[in-house]
């Protein structure tokens, strides 16, 4: 499996570049006012609306920093634990999301059998999976459709999409 690399400090996390639609440089976001703060804005894409998770905030508080390597990650979100479609005209929609992350510059090929749980489960962290090892340490593989409560994916990917 081909995994794009980015960072949180000095940690390191994975996520399958199968689910990604392309990586861009930061862009101004329009801030979504009343949602939790790791939701950094929203922005448009192509003609759709598309809210962005800033991963940094989301992992350890703090957003991320205004590195030239950080960027967003469009992640299509399609197939993830979302409810089935509402009407047949949303099936042909793709379901984008933005993940902010800092030193977004290296991918990763690993077999999935090298993947290791790590025998730890945290209910507020569902989107944190199983762990891969390589000659650097530890890297936290991502579950992108873990990423959000299901309400709040539907929410705001249901309404950027109007």
């Amino acid at each position: 499996m081909l995994m794009l690399l980015f960072y949180v400090g000095g940690e390191r996390y994975a996520l399958d570049t199968k689910r990604v639609v392309e990586v861009i440089p930061r862009v101004t976001l329009k801030k979504v006012y009343h949602a939790p703060e790791y939701i950094a804005g929203l922005f448009n894409y192509r003609g759709c609306l598309v809210p962005v998770i800033d991963f940094c905030h989301l992992i350890n508080g703090s957003p991320s920093h205004p590195y030239l390597s950080t960027r967003i990650i469009l992640i299509n979100c399609q197939g993830s634990n979302l409810s089935q479609p509402q009407s047949p005209n949303e099936e042909s929609i793709t379901r984008i999301l933005g993940l902010m992350a800092e030193r977004v510059t290296d991918t990763l090929n690993k077999s999935e059998r090298e993947f290791i749980n790590p025998g730890i489960k945290v209910d507020d962290s569902p989107y944190l999976g199983e762990m891969i090892t390589d000659e650097q340490g530890m890297i936290q593989f991502l579950k992108v459709e873990n990423l959000l409560p299901e309400t709040q994916y539907k929410n705001l990917l249901i309404t950027s999409l109007e």
